[in-house]
């Protein structure tokens, strides 16, 4: 135990310099973790050993990351981007194939060789993604929710892949019947206990786990690590089954308040999925595949993207969404290596495959990498280039910003909805104005949503969950947090998520004033004082009316 201890600490300051070096090259820091799992490995120097912990901690961060994909996927958004999703996972999965399967033939690999390598192809990784589109917030944008949507589709070709290659053993047409009638009624199974947990019994629990943050966070956690448990045993994956817990709390209100929450977890968690990974690429069967790989490796950096945006751009998106959307699914997936390994066990292929697999998992994970992260400056290159793939009209764009457009933006975002907070909101709201109120007490949210005030949950010092926020064209933000530590890291927040209006800060103390002003507040309001001076001006003015009656009169 204590050796492991010792291993465990070794692999942490060990990624957390090479982490440092790549921040420093300006270089990804997945790509980083992913060469240190290479070298601490057996492929290179076999320091760590205890890599069952760390496959553990790497499948936990897995179901995490896809926890909090699926939170953030509402129902609104399945009915506009799933007809496109559906049509580019399945185009780019039926272009891969027939396209992969001509070259790696042609190639000089047998059928069922080239059958492997092809189906291998069309397998992006949706971790990786996810990651990267969630570090450049992305993961809401268009492109992004459409790229999840396909990739969705590709996890659940994944599923139906590895039963039809099982089944090629016995090569029983029956039992090929039989898998596919399996799979049909388990859907119908899966839709049907989600909709009853998420029409009845979630919001109840829920909002019961609310009542304490930590209790929250910890039910969040178990609720996507066991959703994840019963996908892989119910014969799905456990990608799949993180999904549908994140999904199952999409419509709770305090779906961004987990979010923000779970953010710091999912990064140290995934920080062991890619170490994982390099440490199980195996260079031993690599052997004369470096050319086969490189024309593969092209085909699937540049022809895959191209099939996402040709189908995109017939279905009426613009040029740049059909872009963004379809770089990410310019690299194979880790399930690739794992598909092929399957197809070693059952006797259909050689290692030679594996090691072919393996080199266009290498270059494609990594070149894709910074193509994602690069996406905005190789568009604007590459723009003159792809009109061929946008219609005279985009039509269907065009309705989907007036969908995502922040028309409806408020003018104030008042954080707090406390006495004082709520008071403030409602008159705002009174004089006029679109006012948008946050708070973090389960009770204070209830009660203010039943007297018709414009209310989100969530905790106004998580730079996420302020992310999640319409601050971009707010003109002001109130602050009536009760204290000067958590003015400091809302303002933090703000600050991170490059918010430019204006902030006024309710403050208990008049001695805070210079420290608020300091931190970036416009005006500091102090609710004794200008309760007073209200009082004060209300009273003068009646007073000194009455008076002029009176001296009138006589």
């Amino acid at each position: 135990m204590h050796q492991i201890f010792t291993e465990f600490s070794l692999l942490l300051i060990i990624s957390a310099f090479a982490g440092m070096i790549a921040i420093w090259l300006k270089q990804p820091v997945l790509i980083a973790y992913i060469v240190v799992g290479i070298v601490v490995g057996p492929a290179v120097l076999g320091l760590v050993g205890a890599h069952d912990q760390i496959d553990l901690l790497a499948q936990v961060g897995v179901a995490v990351l896809l926890f909090v994909v699926g939170l953030k996927l509402d129902l609104q958004h399945i009915r506009h981007i799933g007809p496109v999703a559906l049509a580019t996972g399945l185009g780019q999965l039926t272009f891969t194939i027939i396209f992969g399967f001509i070259l790696t033939y042609a190639m000089g690999k047998s059928p069922m060789d080239a059958i492997y390598v092809a189906v291998a192809l069309t397998f992006s990784s949706t971790i990786i993604i996810v990651k990267l589109l969630t570090d450049k917030r992305e993961i809401d944008a268009l492109h992004g929710r459409i790229a999840i949507g396909f990739l969705i589709v590709q996890d659940l070709a994944v599923v139906i892949a590895m039963m039809f290659m099982s089944t090629l053993k016995t090569g029983n047409e029956s039992e090929l019947t039989e898998v596919f009638i399996s799979l049909a009624l388990r859907l119908a199974v899966v839709a049907a206990v989600m909709y009853v947990l998420m029409r009845y019994l979630l919001p109840k629990i829920v909002a019961r786990m609310a009542r304490s943050q930590e209790l929250l966070l910890i039910f969040a956690i178990a609720w996507g690590t066991s959703f994840a448990a019963l996908g892989e045993l119910y014969g799905f994956s456990k990608e799949a089954g993180a999904f549908l817990a994140g999904f199952s709390l999409a419509s709770s209100v305090y779906r961004d308040a987990i979010s923000a929450r779970l953010t710091g977890i999912r990064d140290f968690l995934l920080l062991f999925f890619f170490i994982d990974l390099g440490s199980k690429l195996d260079f031993s069967t690599l052997g004369a595949e470096v050319w086969p790989a490189a024309v593969l490796s092209l085909f699937v950096l540049i022809g895959n993207p191209l099939i996402v945006m040709g189908i995109m751009g017939y279905m009426g998106y613009r040029k740049r969404t059909g872009f963004l959307a379809g770089l990410t699914v310019a690299q194979i997936s880790e399930f690739s290596i794992v598909f092929v390994a399957m197809g070693i066990s059952l006797g259909h292929v050689g290692v030679d495959v594996l090691g072919l697999t393996t080199i266009v998992g290498l270059v494609t994970i990594a070149l894709s990498t910074y193509m994602i992260l690069y996406s905005h400056p190789l568009y604007d290159r590459l723009s003159n280039w792809l009109s061929i793939f946008e219609r005279k009209s985009p039509y269907k764009e065009l309705t989907n910003d007036s969908i995502n457009s922040k028309n409806n933006d408020p003018d104030v975002i008042v954080f707090g909805a406390g006495r004082y907070g709520s008071a403030l909101a409602s008159g705002l709201q009174k004089a006029g104005l679109d006012v948008l109120t946050v708070d973090f007490d389960p009770e204070n949210y209830k009660r203010q949503q039943r007297k018709g005030l414009n209310i989100r949950y969530g905790d106004g010092t998580e730079s996420d969950f302020i992310d999640s926020l319409p601050i971009k064209n707010t003109q002001w933000i109130v602050s009536t947090l009760p204290d000067i530590t958590t003015n400091k890291s809302l303002m933090h927040a703000l600050k991170e998520n490059h918010y430019h209006g204006k902030i006024a800060i309710v403050a208990r103390e008049e001695i805070d004033k210079p420290m608020l002003n300091k931190l970036g507040a416009t005006i500091v309001l102090y609710p004794i004082f200008d309760a007073v001076e209200y009082a004060v001006a209300s009273l003068t003015t009646e007073i000194s009316a009455e008076k002029r009656l009176k001296n009138e009169h006589f």
